[in-house]
């Protein structure tokens, strides 16, 4: 009765040759092509030094400026606009501004990246049932995956540094803005789409008048959520070399430093909030100008 209690799984020799296999055949694909994907990063990983940079060299008054212009812009809320500038304040005065510029700098580049390439596949899943069907388990696995397993095979290709981070950040973050793209188009009332093709608008003409507009909403909510998973992805991408607010985090880990650990996880948290405020703020707005 020992099959009973015992799962027949394969032999130690057996899984030790598919392993074998899977790694020979990764590691031979990054040897062959790991210098033109590489080159093809190049672009990217200029516009991240660049943009690091910028928000470094910067005088700190104009980044809280703008910073607090962008609040008032999004959410007419003075709290939120003092929030920030205060939150901003402190993490100058605490000597933790170049880390900062540098996650926000990342954070930027992660959530345009996800944005561009998550809000084409979200109208493709709104529009395609098969597209839907194919693609939502990719997304299952990517939200259900560890964080960590993201980090092996990206630094198996491109080695350690800003680019290896940005995108094992993009694939953590970026499932949320596909889900609740395709959420809010779908969700467009159907009245309004037959009224619209009752005028003749055009398959373009409804989508960029009519359903993006109405799902805007929605897809604020998932620009949102990819943000605060970005922020998240912080300390884990700075174990493979990016620069920002997780390598002193790390450190501390490491060197039970809980001070240093704790001012920067604060800094991480207010940035979060801002982000969190004003987008939700916007979206509001927006929410309220669609229902007026």
């Amino acid at each position: 009765m020992d099959w009973l209690t015992e799962f027949p799984a394969l032999s130690y020799d057996a899984l030790r040759e598919i392993n074998k296999a899977v790694d020979t055949t990764f590691r031979d694909f990054s040897r062959e092509y790991g210098s033109s994907i590489e080159q093809f990063f190049d672009p990217l990983l200029q516009f991240l030094v660049w943009l690091e940079q910028l928000l470094i060299t910067t005088p700190w008054p104009i980044i809280i400026g703008l910073v607090a212009l962008v609040s008032w812009f999004a959410s007419r809320n003075y709290k939120i606009v003092l929030g920030a500038t205060i939150s901003l304040l402190l993490i100058g005065i605490f000597g933790m501004w170049e880390n900062t510029m540098s996650t926000l700098s990342i954070i930027t580049v992660c959530t345009l990246l996800s944005i561009l390439l998550g809000l084409p596949i979200g109208i493709l899943m709104a529009h395609s049932n098969r597209a839907q069907s194919f693609i939502t388990p990719i997304l299952d696995v990517m939200q259900t995956m560890p964080s960590f397993v993201y980090l092996i095979p990206v630094v198996m290709l491109l080695g350690i540094g800003k680019v290896p981070g940005v995108i094992a950040v993009v694939i953590y973050a970026i499932p949320p803005m596909i889900r609740l793209t395709n959420l809010g188009i779908r969700h467009v009332d159907k009245a309004v789409l037959e009224a619209a093709e009752a005028f003749g608008s055009t398959y373009w003409q409804k989508l960029r008048q009519v359903q993006l507009p109405l799902a805007l909403p929605s897809i604020f909510a998932g620009i949102n959520q990819t943000i605060m998973m970005s922020l998240s992805m912080v300390v884990i991408a700075s174990m493979i070399g990016v620069k920002g607010l997780g390598q002193p985090v790390l450190k501390a880990i490491t060197n039970q430093y809980f001070a240093m650990g704790l001012f920067n996880g604060l800094a991480i948290v207010a940035l979060a909030i801002i982000f969190d405020r004003v987008s939700q703020s916007y979206g509001k707005r927006l929410q309220g100008q669609h229902n007026a």
